[in-house]
């Protein structure tokens, strides 16, 4: 059942991210101006973006509850392919070659990662030590990876505030799939368990991120970069953070890992789509140029 939920998951995240951008495109500020981010919460189709996301994400908590981290994050990564019609309807996204390719590329090595390497295993309950860790190296990777992407524009910008909130949700992820452990603690324990807050804090700043790439109006290096690093860093916490390993018997292995590779490789093709043009977008937002160049 745990894959199931996580492919809901993931069309629900996919339709909520372009409902989104759309949303952030019909205000009027510029991404580098912080009065946007008030301005969206004004914007309909901005909020029913949100409950998708939302919806998405307790989705995903119950996936986490009855599955391996590689797993859903793997399968919750489709949401880039699953976006991609969606945008191309309702943010007037462009779909050519290399999208098509860098779809194709990464659906295939998420389907070849998970049969062939056949995630499993793990703990429930990871060291103190080891959250602390993984915490403070998660938030150094955001800080840096943000301010390089606050000194850029267009398709580069898009990228680089993408892979900040990659690094942001797949800590969410992870977790997440802690804090669905607590909950039959009752209120009064989970407000005094610290994944309560870890959970909120990475979710506030993947969200402004990844709000600030939708921003650029360039769909796909937004996203593209957001779900490489979500899904390559998901799968190194899974491994550290819960122990969680792939198959080793029968070759298995290596197989699993060009799988994972062509993923990662898919969604960096998709990362050098082109932008709408600028009489395209759902507004003239200043981020946007008249042809986006790749990264």
């Amino acid at each position: 059942m745990g894959p199931a939920f996580a492919f809901i998951a993931a069309c629900a995240f996919a339709l909520g991210t372009v409902l989104q951008q759309k949303g952030t495109l019909g205000t009027t500020s510029g991404s580098g101006d912080s009065h946007w981010l008030i301005q969206i919460l004004h914007e309909p189709v901005w909020l029913a973006g949100l409950l998708l996301q939302a919806a998405g994400w307790v989705l995903q908590a119950v996936a986490l509850a009855k599955g391996p981290l590689m797993v859903v994050q793997a399968i919750t990564t489709l949401n880039l392919v699953i976006a991609l019609p969606f945008g191309a309807w309702l943010t007037h996204q462009h779909i050519d070659r290399r999208v098509v390719l860098g779809a194709l590329a990464a659906v295939v090595g998420i389907v070849v990662f998970l049969s062939v390497g056949s995630p499993h295993g793990g703990t429930t309950h990871p060291s103190a030590r080891t959250w602390w860790i993984t915490c403070l190296v998660t938030l150094v990777l955001v800080l840096a990876t943000a301010e390089l992407g606050r000194r850029r524009r267009g398709a580069a910008r898009a990228l680089l505030f993408g892979a900040a909130a990659g690094f942001g949700f797949a800590l969410q992820t992870a977790v997440t799939k802690d804090f669905v452990t607590e909950i039959g603690g009752g209120v009064g324990a989970l407000l005094a368990d610290w994944s309560v807050y870890v959970l909120v804090a990475s979710a506030v700043i993947g969200f402004v991120l990844q709000q600030s790439a939708l921003k650029t109006g360039v769909l796909a290096p937004a996203m593209a970069s957001s779900n490489a690093v979500t899904l390559f860093a998901g799968v190194i916490l899974g491994a550290v953070v819960y122990g969680e390993t792939l198959s080793h018997g029968g070759g298995h292995l290596v197989p699993a890992i060009i799988g994972l590779a062509l993923a990662v490789v898919g969604v960096v093709l998709l990362a050098g789509a082109e932008g709408p043009t600028a009489g395209e977008t759902a507004s003239g937002s200043r981020d946007v140029p008249a042809r986006a160049p790749g990264p």
